[in-house]
This record gives structure tokens, C-alpha cells and sequence, in this order.
């Protein structure tokens, strides 16, 4: 158990009132997040939807090649890579941390390409597509808005001085956390249709990497923080509620299943902590830090990976654990799991594809770079990228069905 834990209530009903840095309209009243004629839900986005599961219905092959690859990552910054998203038509999207964001077909035609403003880290978030938009955050602090079908900016918000999280979308507004060199940090929702900001709160006393999580059921969005808080706010009001603290920084997203929010802290441990009050269901200790978005499936166990090397899967009520993978070297990205199977890349260049009952390797598919975005499973073929080595550029990967 981690030698100091904090649980902090946060302020309750009526706080939006008092959120540092919040936007108001002209006569000083909250900017309220009223529906627009925007759609509801986004066409895909990272994790698969608002509660960040990281769960695709779907079966993968039970063997695979590689079918084509493309150069993308050139960057040494050690956060885990965006992850391909599907737009249709076999097509998928996915940014760099050159800055270029590529619109690339199933053959591994590029059908556009574009770029943010000049940053040294350019992107590392998953773009979230809505509207027949692209929206993604980089390193230059702003929000991205392309159209999908072109790659024509539609609109660019800055807002903070660095964005490595992935945008969520909900009902017309884009939530995402921000950076500050302070350092210190926000949360965000801007409108979808013209990037103009809605509602900020600069409630992080560091940089949130982490990724936010909405709980419609449960009334709840929530986000890590490299200080080592996951924060919560009610939703959709957007009142501040708990604070729920650990040992190290929370730098993957949150995934919220059954009433819990579960993520893994630099302290060694994953987290069960209960959505409603902030206090803690259950904790597990890995042998070292987790930074690895966990993935959820339907029947509730939870699959996440260390610097330990280690792939575990946890019971998602209790946290005990299930069974455990040794790969050969670190895993930080984000798993998925499928109907049959867990997908997880490592340090040590491969992408694994495990048993989801027993976690024995079902194959495994050797690169040249650290795998760390996550696997998107698209119509039979799945896509991930991987980090730049010193020699050479980091690479887009389309495996299909041997």
C-alpha cells in the first residue's frame, strides 16, 4: 500500500460559480453548455467512446502479417503515441509527433495530409471525429479542427502552452486537458462547431497528460494529473466535486466501469476509486509504475500494463488479480481488448495479442520502434504506431490475416 493517500472532498453544489479561470458572457454569468444542433455522440474517438474502456466488439485475427507501414513518429518524447482512429471506407486518421495529421487509405494511399503550428513535440493525443470534423490538441497549446474529407483547418483555439491528451466530444463541446509551463494545469470544453471556449478550470497543480472520462450514469467527468490527483467534476454541470490523491503522476487516461473510475498512478498501483464520493474500492501493486490506459471488458475485468513489463488482468470489483504477462520491456500505451483477445504493445518493438481468459500469447509482430499507442481494430485489420528509434523514423503499422 502506498505510504501516503489522501482522500479530499471537493467543494460541492454551486462551485462552478467559484472555478478559477471560468468563462463568463458578457453580463458575468457562466457561459452555460447548452445542447447544439451538433451531433451527440462522436464517430470514434480514443478508447472507444466517453468512458474510455478501450473495448472493440469485435474478434482479431488468429494469426496476422504486417500489409504496409508509413513513417509518422520522428520525435524522442517518451509519451505514448496517437493511435489511429477510422473515419470510414477503410480509411483511417492519425497524427505524429512531427505535427502532421495524414487521412491514409486501406492500401496506404495518403489522401491528405496537414499540419498544426510549428511545436518540437507536435501531437500525441488520439483525434476524436464528429461532424464529419478531425479534432485534435498539440504541442503548441491549441485545439485542431480539420475537415475530415479534406484536411481543410476549420478552426484553431489556443489555449494553454502544451495539449498531450486526447480530445473527448460529447453533444457539440470538445473536453480536453491543458498544459501550463507553470507548471500546472486545466480542463476545457470548447464548441465543436467554432472552437470558441465554453468552460475552463484550471484546477491541476500539474501537467494532465491523462485523458478526461465522462460517466453520464453516474454524473461524473474525470482526469489524472501529473500531481498525482485524479479530479472529478459532476456532469454535465461542471461543479467541482472530489479529489482522490496518490503517490506518483497519473499519466494515462481514466477508465470509468460500474460505478468505479480505475487508472494506474507512477506509485506503482492501479485504482478502483468509487465515482460517486472519491474513496477507495480497491487498489493493486504492480512492481513498478503504471502509466498504461487500462481497458475494460464487458464482463469487467481489467487489463493493464506496468514499467514492470507486465500485462495484468484484474478483477474490475475487487482488483484481484487474475493472471499476468511477462513481455520484454516496458508497456505504457494504452491496451485493448477485444471479444477474445488483449492487444498491447512494449518496449521491446512488438505488438502482442494475448488470450483474454488465460493471457497466454495467441502471436506476436516484431517492429524496430517502442509500441505505444494503442491497437485500432478496423474491418479485419488492425493499426498502431510505434517511437523513432535514433536511427530511424517510427512507423504506422496495417497488419491483416495471415
Amino acid at each position: 500500500m502506498p505510504t501516503r493517500r489522501r482522500y479530499l472532498r471537493g467543494v460541492g453544489a454551486g462551485a462552478a460559480a467559484l472555478l478559477a479561470g471560468c468563462v463568463t458572457s458578457a453580463d458575468g454569468e457562466l457561459d452555460p453548455l447548452a445542447p447544439t444542433s451538433l451531433d451527440e455522440t462522436a464517430r470514434t474517438q480514443f478508447r472507444g467512446g466517453l468512458r474510455n474502456r478501450g473495448y472493440v466488439d469485435a474478434a482479431v485475427p488468429g494469426d496476422v502479417t504486417v500489409d504496409w507501414t508509413m513513417p509518422i513518429n520522428r520525435g524522442e518524447h517518451t509519451a505514448a503515441k496517437s493511435t489511429p482512429v477510422a473515419v470510414g471506407g477503410g480509411d483511417v486518421v492519425v497524427a505524429g509527433d512531427t505535427g502532421t495529421v495524414r487521412r491514409v487509405g486501406a492500401s496506404g494511399e495518403i489522401r491528405w495530409s496537414t499540419e498544426v503550428e510549428p511545436t518540437t513535440r507536435g501531437i500525441h493525443g488520439t483525434p476524436a471525429v464528429a461532424n464529419d470534423t478531425v479534432y485534435v490538441g498539440a504541442y503548441d497549446g491549441a485545439m485542431y479542427a480539420f475537415d475530415v474529407g479534406t484536411g481543410e483547418r476549420r478552426w484553431r483555439t489556443g489555449i494553454g502552452d502544451a495539449i498531450g491528451s486526447s480530445p473527448v466530444y460529447f453533444n457539440g463541446i470538445v473536453y480536453i486537458a491543458v498544459e501550463y509551463d507553470d507548471p500546472s494545469g486545466s480542463v476545457a470544453a470548447l464548441d465543436a462547431g467554432t472552437g470558441d471556449l465554453r468552460w475552463i478550470d484550471r484546477r491541476p497543480t500539474d501537467h494532465p497528460h491523462s485523458t478526461v472520462a465522462v460517466d453520464r450514469e453516474a454524473g461524473r467527468l474525470v482526469v489524472g494529473s501529473n500531481d498525482g490527483v485524479c479530479y472529478a467534476w459532476s456532469f454535465p454541470e461542471l461543479e467541482r466535486a472530489w479529489t482522490f490523491e496518490t503517490d506518483g503522476a497519473i499519466k494515462g487516461p481514466v477508465a470509468v466501469h460500474d460505478g468505479l473510475a480505475v487508472f494506474g498512478s507512477w506509485d506503482g498501483h492501479v485504482y478502483g476509486v468509487d465515482l460517486a464520493d472519491g474513496t477507495e474500492a480497491w487498489t493493486f501493486a504492480a512492481e513498478e509504475d503504471v502509466m498504461s490506459g487500462p481497458a475494460v471488458d464487458p464482463g469487467g475485468t481489467v487489463y493493464v500494463g506496468s514499467h514492470d513489463a507486465r500485462l495484468y488482468a484484474l478483477d474490475g470489483a475487487t482488483g484481484e488479480e487474475r493472471w499476468r504477462f511477462q513481455a520484454g520491456g516496458w508497456i505504457i500505451g494504452s491496451v485493448t481488448a477485444t471479444r477474445e483477445h488483449v492487444l498491447a504493445g512494449a518496449y521491446d518493438a512488438r505488438m502482442y495479442a494475448l488470450e483474454a481468459a488465460t493471457g497466454e500469447e495467441a502471436w506476436s509482430v516484431e517492429g524496430r520502434g517502442h509500441a505505444t499507442s494503442a491497437v485500432l481494430v478496423d474491418d479485419g485489420a488492425l493499426y498502431y504506431a510505434e517511437r523513432a528509434t535514433e536511427e530511424r523514423p517510427g512507423l504506422l503499422y496495417r497488419l491483416v490475416e495471415a
